[in-house]
Order: C-alpha cells, then sequence, then structure tokens
C-alpha cells in the first residue's frame, strides 16, 4: 500500500499524517473543476468531460478507462487518472478553471435528546409540531449504513418524499431491498480511493465493497441525526432506555466514501470519492448534508481548491442544502477548529448532564469517585501499587501510563495498578491497561487531567480515571501503608443535577485560523459517550449498539435539529437555520449553571469553545430575527477576506470581479461580532430580517466586552407588512492602552418574546502581529 497524506475524520483524536510520494511519469487522480454547468443534461455534462479527455489522450477507449468520475450534477468536473505533463497541459486549457491531484481523508445517545428538550413524551414541542422530521432527507457521506439495525425500521414511516431522486446501490452483502421508506438512498463511492491505491484488495479487505458498514461509524452518525425508535436500549447496564435520533421520521440517505485500510488499521477517504458523493447527494435531493470529516492544521484558504468540503459544500448551500460539519478533535489548543469555510455549519462538542461515576474504595476506607465506563464484576479489596524504585535496585521503574511496560511483572502482578499520564488520548489508559494485564495485574487506576475522553477497556477490564489531585491521595495513601489495598465497584449512570454541562476537553477551538473574523465553531452540541447503532463488526459493538464520543457525534446532533428545523421552515436558507440555532443558543446548562470548557485549566466557556452556546432546538424554531445570507453575500466575504478575483471565480464557477475597495469583512452578516485586530473605532453593519408577528418592535441590550466601547445605531428595529429586513450599525472602539487577549460580550435585540443573541469578541492589538512596509 503506498504511503498518502490523509486529512483527519473525526474518530476521537485521531490524527494521521502519511506524506504521498510518485514517479512525475505515473498516472494519478486528479480532479478537474470546470465550475458551473453549462448544461443542465447531465449525460451531456458528462459527454463533454469524455470529449474533453478524448482530445487530450487521443481516444475514446483510454479517455473511458481514464474517468474515475464525472461531476455534473451540482458543478462541472471530471476525476481521472493522469500523468502530470497530461494534468498540466488539461490546466493550461481555457475551458478548465483548476486542475489537483487527488488526497485521501481519514475518519475523524439516550439522554441527547431529553436534555435538549426534546422528549418524544411531550406533545407539545419542536418534535411534535414537525411530524418528527418527516420528509426531510439527511445525507451522510461516512463510512456507510448497517441497514438491518433496528434503528433504521420504518414502522410508521409514510411514502418516500416526492423530491427524492436517489436510489439504493447493490454490492457486497448489499442489495436494494436492504433500503426501505426510512432508508431511502444507500450509495458507495470507492473508485477514487482504488486508482490511488492499486494494491488495495478488494477481495480480502474486511470492509464490504458495497454501502454496507464495516467499523461502524457511519451508522452511528446517522442513527443519532434520524434513528427510529428502539425500546429498551441499553450499553453493559449504562446509558440505557428507549433510543432514537434527533429526527425519527426524517429519511435517511447513506454516501459511503471511507474505507477501511487492514494494513493500517485506518479509515480513509478518497477526495475526488467524497466530492462525488456530494455531488450525487445534491442531485438525490437530500435537505440536510452531515460530513464528521475534516482537514488538518495548517487549513486550504476556502477559494483553494484542494479543501474539497469547502468546495462541494459551496455549491451544495448554493442548492438550498444545510451542511452540517464536525469542528474536530485537537482541543483544547486554540485555533485548531475546523471546516471553517462561513457557508457550513460547524459544530462543537459538550458533555450532556450525564456521568459514570465509578466507586474507589482504599484500604483506610476512603471511597474516590472515578469516571470509567466499567460493567463487570466488584473487584474486592486486592492489593495496591505504585511501580517506583525503592532505592536499592539499579532496575527501570516508571508510574508513567504509557511506560508501565518497563517495570517488572513483579511490581503489577496480582495489583490494581496506579499511573500518571499527561497525554489527552484515550490511548494512553487502553496501553496502560494492556499493560497491566499482560503482566498479571487486575485493574488500573489513571490519574490524568479531567474531563478527557471515556472509552471502555477491552475485555471490561477494570480502568477507572481520576485527576492528578486525587491520584496524589492515593499515591500517598500507598505510600504510607506496608500492604496498601483498593476495592473497585462497577460503574453507575448518574442523570441531572449535579453534573453540569462542559465543552469537551477534545473538541477544537476558535478562533478561526484562516479567517480569525469569522466565528468558528458555530454552535456546540451533545458529543461525550453518545450511546447509538453501530455495526456488528466493530470490536467494541455490544448488540449493535455502542456508545462514542467526539466532534462527529456532535455534528449529525445537530444534523436532526435542523432537519426538524427544515421542516418547520421549507423556504429558509441555509444561514437563515444557522442563524436561528446561534442566536437562541443556551449559554447556561439546563439548570442555570455556567457552561465551562474542559482544558489543562477549566474556565468559563466562551465563543471560541462552543460559538453561540449549546443547541436549543426549541428556541431555535422561533427565533424571531434572523442574520440571512445568500449565495452573493458568500462571494462578497471571499472579496473581502483578500482574495484574488481569479481564486474566487475557481470556486465559484463563474467570473467574478470584486469592488474596489473591497467590502470589510466585518460587514459579513453573520449571527455573531468577531473584531482579532481593534485599534482604531470601527463602525460595522448587520441586516435582521423579521421572521416573527408581521407588526414587531425591537430593542437593543448591550452586554459589552470588557474595555470596549459598543454603540449601536438605532437602538429600536420596528418590522410591518412592508418592512421585513432592517440594518443596523454598529460601532466599537477600545478602551484599552496595550494589547490584549479576546474579551467576551453580546447584542441582544429583544421584543420581550424574542431575546436574539448574538456573540461579540474583540481583541485590542495597538501594536500589530505584523505591518507593511511603506
Amino acid at each position: 500500500m503506498r504511503n498518502y497524506r490523509l486529512l483527519l475524520v473525526l474518530v476521537l483524536s485521531l490524527v494521521i499524517a502519511l506524506n504521498v510520494v510518485r514517479a512525475s511519469d505515473e498516472s494519478k487522480v486528479h480532479i478537474v473543476y470546470l465550475g458551473e454547468k453549462q448544461h443542465d443534461d447531465p449525460e451531456f455534462v458528462t459527454e463533454s468531460h469524455h470529449q474533453m479527455l478524448s482530445s487530450l489522450l487521443g481516444s475514446k477507449v483510454d479517455a473511458h478507462d481514464s474517468m474515475v468520475y464525472s461531476y455534473r450534477h451540482g458543478f462541472s468536473g471530471f476525476a481521472a487518472k493522469l500523468t502530470e505533463s497530461q494534468a498540466k497541459k488539461l490546466a493550461d486549457s481555457p475551458e478548465v478553471v483548476h486542475v489537483m491531484a487527488d488526497s485521501l481523508y481519514e475518519l475523524a445517545t439516550t439522554r441527547t435528546w431529553d436534555y435538549l428538550g426534546l422528549s418524544a413524551a411531550n406533545p407539545n414541542n419542536l418534535l411534535n409540531d414537525t411530524n418528527m422530521g418527516d420528509q426531510v432527507i439527511i445525507g451522510f457521506i461516512d463510512t456507510g449504513v448497517w441497514p438491518e439495525s433496528e434503528s433504521f425500521n420504518d414502522n410508521g414511516v409514510g411514502p418516500l418524499p416526492s423530491h427524492w431522486k436517489g436510489g439504493c446501490e447493490s454490492g457486497e452483502k448489499f442489495i436494494s431491498t436492504n433500503c426501505n421508506r426510512k432508508l431511502i438512498g444507500a450509495k458507495y463511492f470507492i473508485n477514487g480511493f482504488l486508482a490511488e491505491n492499486e494494491g488495495f484488495n478488494t477481495t480480502k479487505s474486511r470492509d464490504y465493497i458495497s454501502a454496507r458498514d464495516f467499523i461502524g461509524h457511519g451508522t452511528h452518525t446517522a442513527s443519532i441525526a434520524g434513528g427510529s425508535f428502539v425500546p429498551n436500549i441499553s450499553y453493559k447496564g449504562l446509558a440505557g432506555g428507549n433510543l432514537r435520533g434527533g429526527a425519527p421520521r426524517a429519511r435517511i440517505a447513506i454516501y459511503k466514501a471511507c474505507w477501511y485500510v487492514d494494513q493500517l488499521g485506518i479509515v480513509a477517504c478518497s477526495s475526488s470519492d467524497i466530492l462525488k458523493a456530494m455531488d450525487e447527494a445534491m442531485h438525490d435531493g437530500v435537505d440536510v448534508l452531515s460530513l464528521s470529516l475534516g482537514a488538518q492544521i495548517p487549513l486550504y484558504p476556502e477559494t483553494d481548491l484542494r479543501d474539497r468540503i469547502a468546495t462541494g459544500a459551496f455549491h451544495a448551500v448554493a442548492k438550498g442544502i444545510i451542511v452540517v460539519c464536525a469542528g474536530g478533535n485537537s482541543g483544547p489548543a486554540a485555533q485548531t477548529v475546523l471546516n471553517t469555510a462561513p457557508w457550513i455549519l460547524t459544530v462543537a462538542a459538550t458533555t450532556l448532564d450525564r456521568s459514570f461515576p465509578t466507586p474507589i474504595t482504599l484500604g483506610n476506607r476512603k471511597v474516590i469517585l472515578g469516571q470509567a465506563l466499567y460493567t463487570g464484576q466488584e473487584l474486592g479489596f486486592t492489593s495496591l501499587g505504585y511501580p517506583e524504585n525503592p532505592g536499592n535496585t539499579n532496575e527501570t521503574f516508571s508510574g508513567v501510563c504509557e511506560s508501565l511496560n518497563l517495570n517488572p511483572n513483579r511490581t503489577m502482578a496480582g495489583k490494581v495498578v496506579l499511573c500518571f499520564t499527561t497525554n489527552t488520548l484515550f490511548t494512553a489508559v487502553s496501553r496502560a491497561a494492556s499493560y497491566v494485564k499482560a503482566a498479571g495485574g487486575l485493574g488500573v487506576i489513571i490519574a490524568r487531567n479531567p474531563g478527557y475522553n471515556l472509552t471502555p477497556c477491552r475485555d471490561n477490564f477494570p480502568c477507572v480515571a481520576i485527576d492528578y489531585e486525587l491520584g496524589t491521595d492515593v499515591l500517598l495513601y500507598i505510600r504510607s501503608t506496608r500492604s496498601p489495598v483498593v476495592k473497585i465497584q462497577p460503574s453507575r449512570t448518574l442523570v441531572g443535577q449535579p453534573v453540569g454541562t462542559k465543552v469537551a476537553t477534545f473538541s477544537s477551538r476558535g478562533p478561526n485560523s484562516i479567517s480569525p473574523a469569522i466565528l468558528k465553531p458555530d454552535i456546540g452540541a451533545p458529543g461525550v459517550s453518545i450511546l447509538s447503532a453501530t455495526s456488528p463488526d466493530s470490536n467494541s459493538s455490544v448488540g449493535g449498539f455502542d456508545i462514542l464520543s467526539g466532534t462527529s457525534m456532535a455534528a449529525p446532533v445537530v444534523a436532526g435539529v435542523v432537519a426538524l428545523l427544515k421542516a418547520l421552515h421549507p423556504n429558509w436558507s441555509p444561514a437563515a437555520f444557522r442563524s436561528a440555532i446561534v442566536t437562541t443558543a443556551w449559554r447556561t446548562d439546563p439548570f442555570g449553571e455556567q457552561i465551562f470548557a474542559e482544558g489543562s485549566s477549566r474556565k468559563v466557556a466562551d465563543p471560541f469553545d462552543y460559538g453561540g452556546g449549546v443547541v436549543n432546538a426549541e428556541k431555535a424554531a422561533e427565533p424571531g430575527l434572523i442574520y440571512d445570507m445568500g449565495t452573493q453575500d458568500y462571494i462578497l466575504y471571499l472579496c473581502s477576506a483578500g482574495y484574488n478575483d481569479s481564486s474566487i471565480t475557481q470556486l465559484v464557477g463563474n467570473v467574478t470581479v470584486c469592488s474596489n475597495p473591497k467590502p470589510s469583512v466585518l460587514d459579513v452578516n453573520l449571527p455573531s461580532i468577531t473584531i482579532p485586530n481593534l485599534k482604531d473605532e470601527v463602525t460595522l453593519t448587520r441586516t435582521v430580517t423579521n421572521v416573527g408577528p408581521v407588526d414587531s418592535v425591537y430593542k437593543v441590550v448591550l452586554d459589552p466586552p470588557l474595555g470596549i466601547r459598543v454603540v449601536v445605531t438605532p437602538e429600536t428595529l420596528v418590522f410591518n407588512s412592508k418592512t421585513k429586513s432592517v440594518s443596523f450599525t454598529v460601532g466599537v472602539s477600545t478602551t484599552h492602552k496595550i494589547n490584549t487577549g479576546f474579551y467576551f460580550g453580546n447584542l441582544i435585540w429583544t421584543d420581550s418574546m424574542h431575546n436574539v443573541t448574538i456573540p461579540v469578541s474583540v481583541r485590542t492589538q495597538i501594536l500589530q502581529n505584523y505591518y507593511d512596509e511603506n
């Protein structure tokens, strides 16, 4: 298998980068982007692609053999196997906007909906007002689907939506009858991956060469957003209840573009396959598109066609499709958020009001509550140890979790072992457990930064996480006792108070590294320990269900909410849904407590952690006012961001000439205000559209960032049957005399029924980080 560079696809915190090395005369897949379609007949478009290739290669046969995909629905282009010299000839053609080499992407619950106020038992909520999302189609580009899962039963589901043009494609262990009125579409895309990886053996691969899901990630995300009702589901006795997706009567369309690579133990997705999946989804009639995929830092600019998700999403949004993407799992570091284009709805991950306390009882009868997903038998009082040199030997001892294998087996055999780690990944826990088990140990207690991800250890081996303070308490007990012992009891499920909502440690944070004036992420949603359907082939599957964490799980939560809103407001633009979700979000948890952001030190969450806040579906259904945008607004953004006319033309597919002077990026009509470099006073503009009562009057309420003056003109907005939209200006100045970090506040329009809130983030920069030489 060749080495290749992978852009991350968010399964927990996995990030792998591999580089492409090929000879210059070797054929490899290139994506030839031609911009907007010049004809509505897709067969005509494809024929024009074949003619272009035939002219280049000299024959129709060679053109047919070279062609991988024809993109003919959302935009015009094709993927073909070309040498570098052939690609250059095509790139020089006046009909061609851009030619780029293919690349690969790699893959990045029951309580959720009650927590978000969408209980099926309540007859008067958004869930029931929209008939649970019936007739709305959610598309997923992922690892496929396990169609037999009960989460995709079509009990009580009506006829197919009239706007559906897709279907189900047969393949390995998948036939068209695997689909039903719930799972209405299933296609797979592997040509790009195979063209780049000719050594991939489709007959020996454990993955299915069809839309069937092998690892379970796609099944999990699809059932989170739109899974049907499944009663009495639990995971080893934890997180149990009646399982369903956010929009349980929405229809699901699967586009498998991600494939398990046995030799590397990873999942990879060719960008040409992803683009083809997006192109097909646009043709098929999906209303919402959910992707748990993303690039690595440093990001490509939005006009750089190597960012295939931003490119495909631009065309999807232009056709009215809401594109929801995971924000990444590289938190808590700043400037790590992914999928930052302003036409994408980018999602951060938060916790639920649920935890899994696991009692640890020391020999001195002190009880410590750790966190685990341990469902085995109680481990009675057992010898407890911490590997450290007693001072009379030259042997190696280590209490670091990742180095437990360096210790003599006798230090761990028959014991529960305490270790410490600074590693943020769950692999530190799983390795520690495997080392202790291999040495004959009986369990492991891992002291680490609080808030990191929970996953059961293999074979239900007792592994419990505690923070450094509690870990130090345990270590002091070990050192003060000749024969320390410990008892570990099975984990329990605790829901509601006193468990608070937090932004997950792994969730990638802003500011936006490409365009700091564009707030990302947009919104937060539950993405920690989410129970949902999976493939029975998954190693951690229990009865076809699994608990997973990541922004991969948070994105489909929002996709499910958007599906409900789409059923209620079928004519809204994608930007309107984003605005409604951001301006109505929770900024406190359901108990009115502040939401904190987990990290190296816990802090109160701010817009760079979770955008507008935690998604509040009920409020988003009636936002009052929206900050709307269309394709032309996104083009104005691209001009304001400093991209040149030719690069914007490449993305848009039509000749674009920016005005001179260029518009201000601060005027982009987002439901947020982010000023990364404030020195002198600035004035920016926003426009709001009334989607509430026709005759409405809104007054402004300001909560300015510390040391920042904010003046809004006018202070009152009046709407009636003739006045649907009103613009206002915001003057912003600083009282700070030095460079500062970001300070945060809010701008609120209220009519006593609605509080339309947008976050305001301002950083004073008296001395800029860079300057232009005169």
